[in-house]
């Protein structure tokens, strides 16, 4: 993928409904496979649903977010400590894998391989989008899924053959997150500077308008990412490694 289809890329929401072959599917799994990982360990997994009925046992797990359905194929990525304690108990090795640094690094892996699937992917001309609902019900995905303990849903893409081409997002200005030699915190100033195209965009304006707030970082904090939503749904996930023998 060039740096310049790069530059243009964009979360993909609405299908065709057409198929992605098998050979299509697996050389992008195989090119993935060859990100960087752990120790070369490749600490995780990934789950392919491509069955209508599998997608609609998914969805709820989702939100019902309608991509979940229309794409394609939903890939859920997963940090997978359980295969390579399989393998070292198997080899009379006494793996020390149930505790959350483990955890840390199996769930990089999958991230790793998740952006690097995605890039071969748009390079190839489907579309994709993140869910990042797979760590909010991560519990029902689970279930859904008959994932083992060790096995932890980290994030879930959406792929198909894009059916439109949506406005591409906007970004903060490359200045707002790159830091020289060490980190420079911001001021007053430069929050207002690198933040005052995103807070003028129309669209921006029209949600802080439709939420009934004064700024957009409300919108954010009241309404899109709340503390009580936030505080519920840490506790859900600190649940589920708990459950799936990551943490104490």
């Amino acid at each position: 993928m060039s740096l310049r289809q790069m530059k243009k890329r964009r979360s993909i929401r609405q299908y065709t409904g057409q198929d992605i072959s098998d050979s299509l599917l697996n050389e992008l799994l195989e090119t993935a496979a060859r990100a960087s990982n752990t120790g070369n360990m490749q600490l995780y997994s990934v789950v392919i649903t491509r069955s209508r009925t599998n997608k609609e046992k998914m969805a709820p797990a989702h939100f019902n977010q309608p991509m979940v359905t229309a794409a394609s194929v939903v890939l859920t990525c997963c940090a997978d400590a359980n295969r390579f304690v399989k393998w070292a108990e198997q080899r009379k090795a006494r793996p020390g894998f149930d505790n959350f640094q483990i955890f840390i690094a199996a769930m990089i892996d999958a991230i790793i391989f998740a952006q690097a699937f995605c890039t071969a992917a748009e390079e190839k001309g489907l579309g994709i989008c993140y869910l990042g609902t797979a760590t909010y019900n991560a519990d029902k995905i689970i279930e859904a899924l008959s994932l083992p303990k060790l096995v932890v849903p980290v994030t879930t893409i959406t792929v198909g053959w894009p059916a439109d081409t949506p406005e591409q997002p906007e970004r903060l200005p490359l200045e707002a997150i790159i830091h020289h030699e060490t980190y420079t915190d911001y001021t007053s100033d430069d929050i207002n500077a690198l933040y005052k195209a995103k807070e003028e965009l129309s669209i921006n304006k029209r949600y802080v308008k439709e939420n009934n707030k004064e700024t957009l970082a409300q919108v954010f904090t009241d309404v899109r990412y709340a503390r009580a939503n936030n505080e519920y749904f840490s506790e859900a996930y600190l649940n589920v490694l708990k459950d799936r023998g990551f943490i104490d």
